[in-house]
């Protein structure tokens, strides 16, 4: 344990008349450091937030105000119109002393005012400036003057170098819409899928809505959109997710993957020490705020409060709701090992570990020969459990096992170290890449702790992956954070020629901690109810990913058309192939242009879709293009910088996926690999007879190149395709290597 290795420095000596104690200078110096990184460390936080505060003006502008007024008082002049003098006559008279102090004190008071004041009307015009929106009504390429204008003056007053929560302050809130366009674009989404009879009805009963409800609950909105940061995230954040009572597998989690053709190294423990190293480092970049915020057009600013919770935060079960606890800092990470649990700290009195330093430690976690103590292997199958039965059992086990559940729950994450190979294989890419996703999205059950706000998970080849619990934040955040991760770990921290993590170990350091359970006998039952049920789950979700590679974002846009208005359109098609009917549609769609704003809900499954679908089946209308264009509904966020293609082309991610909402509906999102791949994840549940995704995945490659082909470019796209089906008498689907860029979620 380290604080038995601190301890020795304490070395206290009794004798027979007296006791004596004698404090050895390491340990003052320790305690002398420690001290002082504390204060650093608030002090960074202060400056960070006082930064923050100011932001579009900095202390430099201050200065330059107060030297200003000195000028002027200095020639006489009195740019304050008296109000000065106010001020110095409210100031100690010091017996009449001091009297070019008073002058100075008083110059400051009102240059600090006037600062003030100024920096609180840049923060009111930034925000009148971005809750402009029009841009986002106009065509791609074709920007109007009034457009152009708004850009101008944003970037007037945006000023320059922000850190990550500069924009916070001036982020304008989130309309409350109209009850009347509510209610209006909820019967425009449900027409599609509801017969006469049933759309009649539905239209009574939201007249009725109107008439007796809407109003006051309209205005219970808008008084809290005046008092609170946003209307409706909080309800969202508590609502659809901490009172939900289900398993967080599969139902509240998502997965990214690795690169897809390539692993840096086949070593675990040296993969495991650079990811865990550049994690810890983008944590360190986000405490220092250092990370820019996103820019859509590089100069409309998304709120960036989602960024908070990424690190040593927790889900914890309750009865009726769950609730996030989040932690300032946290030193150590939770690794989970063949059934045990350990705790590994990262810092030492220098720092951050170094990734051969941790390399060396997972090490020894993967050499412990050590087996699990009762119960302890399948433990983390509760955190799968559905909430109200992993709250109760969780208030025994902390007063069983406070000290492991907190060296748990209070890691900056989890780490999985999984006993078996994943990733893509040349001998079977189809399978693997299925089995890839499902190892990520549930694995065996008891092997991830679901609670956490995200566990990286290293497999024995060294394939990478992430499992990501929903609640705190939403997909483009995370991603961002692994985005930074790979490219970190593989191209600045890279490997030696052994495929170990750079640098040298350190003998020095102690043994990872071996967390132990004191669990009592009437917990095994519980635990094996909550392995049964994780099974039973994971054994029923079904995952497909496959790579479209015949055309891609490229050939789109060559079209003229919105790259995910074209996914979006074949996807109505193949589900309606594929079920012979029409549902409603969860797009997902950020609303971070307004302060501490999540998601919201595209409905594309829209009339204008329906009536494209069926044209595109009978064989006696035309498909005209311009008769379908819809809005994408995510803009994607990619940071090109971070990956050299050209150089590296291999270097691709295949993006991530999400279990299905409904028993008998689909989970899909996708990602524009460059610019001719698109890669597709589904999941469905085998216990459905309705759902097939490799079925589906069928359906989406036809609907693509029939689309394609309504266009001239597109049409000999289809006759290769069928040509090639023809030869080969299956789906051929080739793997090339492309650009990475951000996924797309789709619930059917």
């Amino acid at each position: 344990m380290a604080e038995a290795h601190q301890a020795v420095g304490f070395l206290p000596s009794l004798t027979s008349d007296r006791a004596e104690v004698e404090f050895s200078a390491p340990v003052l110096q320790e305690i002398y450091l420690s001290g002082l990184r504390s204060w650093k460390r608030h002090l960074a936080r202060f400056w960070n937030d006082f930064l923050t505060g100011m932001f579009p003006a900095n202390p430099l502008s201050w200065l330059f105000l107060f030297s200003a007024i000195q000028l002027a008082w200095f020639l006489q002049l009195d740019p304050s119109l008296g109000l000065m003098e106010k001020i110095k006559e409210l100031l100690p008279d010091w017996g009449g002393q001091h009297h070019r102090l008073q002058g100075v004190l008083a110059a400051a008071l009102f240059a600090s005012c006037l600062w003030g004041a100024l920096i609180f009307t840049l923060h009111v015009a930034l925000r009148l400036l971005l809750s402009y929106h029009g841009w986002l009504l106009e065509p791609h390429g074709a920007m109007s003057s009034l457009t152009k204008t708004w850009l101008a003056l944003v970037r007037i007053f945006s000023g320059r170098h922000p850190m990550l929560f500069s924009y916070q302050r001036s982020l304008p809130r989130q309309p409350v819409p109209s009850v009347q366009d509510t209610v209006r674009k909820y019967l425009e989404s449900v027409r599609p899928v509801l017969s006469d009879e049933d759309f009649d009805y539905t239209t009574i009963l939201a007249q009725e809505f109107l008439r007796l409800q809407a109003s006051l609950l309209q205005w219970y909105l808008r008084l809290k959109s005046w008092w609170a940061s946003n209307y409706v995230s909080d309800w969202w954040e508590e609502f659809v997710y901490l009172r939900s009572r289900n398993s967080l597998m599969v139902n509240s989690n998502y997965y990214m993957m690795d690169f897809l053709y390539v692993t840096p190294t086949p070593v675990q423990a040296a993969r495991a020490g650079n990811a865990v190293h550049a994690l810890l480092l983008y944590r360190l970049h986000l405490n220092r705020q250092e990370i820019l915020p996103t820019l859509l057009m590089g100069m409309r600013p998304l709120c960036s409060a989602q960024y908070e919770k990424i690190f040593n935060t927790t889900r914890i079960p309750g009865v009726p709701k769950d609730h996030i606890r989040h932690l300032r800092d946290s030193r150590h990470v939770a690794v989970f090992h063949r059934g045990r649990f350990f705790r590994v700290g990262t810092h030492s009195q220098s720092g951050l570990l170094s990734p051969r330093a941790l390399e060396q430690q997972f090490q020894r976690i993967l050499d412990d020969p050590s087996p699990a103590c009762p119960h302890e292997e399948h433990l983390a199958a509760l955190t799968a459990a559905p909430r109200d039965m992993w709250a109760q059992v969780r208030r025994s086990l902390k007063t069983q096992a406070e000290e492991a559940l907190e060296a748990v729950e209070g890691a900056a994450f989890f780490v999985s170290l999984d006993s078996e190979p994943k990733g893509l294989t040349r001998e079977d890419p189809a399978a693997s890449l299925d089995d890839y996703a499902h190892a990520l999205l549930a694995g065996r059950g008891h092997d991830r702790w679901f609670d956490k706000s995200f566990t990286l998970i290293v497999f024995s080849n060294g394939k990478l992956g992430l499992s990501v619990e929903h609640s705190w934040a939403d997909c483009p955040i995370s991603g961002h954070m692994w985005e930074f991760t790979l490219a970190t770990e593989c191209f600045q921290l890279g490997y030696s020629a052994d495929g170990h993590c750079k640098g040298h170990p350190d003998p020095s350091l102690p043994q990872p901690q071996r967390l132990h359970w004191d669990l009592p006998d009437k917990m095994h039952l519980l635990i094996s109810l909550a392995l049964r049920g994780a099974k039973t789950l994971s054994g029923d979700i079904d995952c497909h990913v496959f790579p479209f590679s015949h055309f891609g974002k490229s050939f789109i846009k060559r079209c003229h058309l919105s790259s995910d208005s074209f996914i979006q359109m074949a996807l109505q098609l193949a589900h309606f192939r594929d079920r012979g009917q029409f549902c409603l549609t969860y797009e997902s769609a950020m609303t971070r242009l307004f302060l501490e704003g999540r998601t919201e809900t595209v409905r594309s499954c829209t009339r204008e879709a329906c009536n494209f679908v069926r044209a595109m089946d009978d064989k006696e209308k035309t498909v005209h293009s311009e008769q379908w264009q819809l809005a994408t509904s995510q803009i994607p966020v990619q940071q090109v910088h971070l990956f050299d293609v050209h150089n590296y082309p291999d270097y691709v991610s295949s993006g991530g996926g999400f279990g299905p909402v409904n028993d008998h509906g689909y989970g899909v999102s996708y990602i524009f690999m460059g610019n001719d791949t698109i890669t597709f994840h589904i999941s469905n549940k085998k216990s459905s007879t309705k759902t097939d995704s490799h079925r589906l995945g069928q359906h989406i490659e036809a609907a693509l190149l029939d689309v394609a082909s309504l266009f001239q470019e597109g049409q000999h796209l289809k006759r290769g395709c069928r040509e090639l089906g023809e030869d080969s008498g299956h789906r051929v689907n080739s793997l090339p290597c492309h650009t990475r860029t951000s996924t797309t979620p789709t619930n059917f």
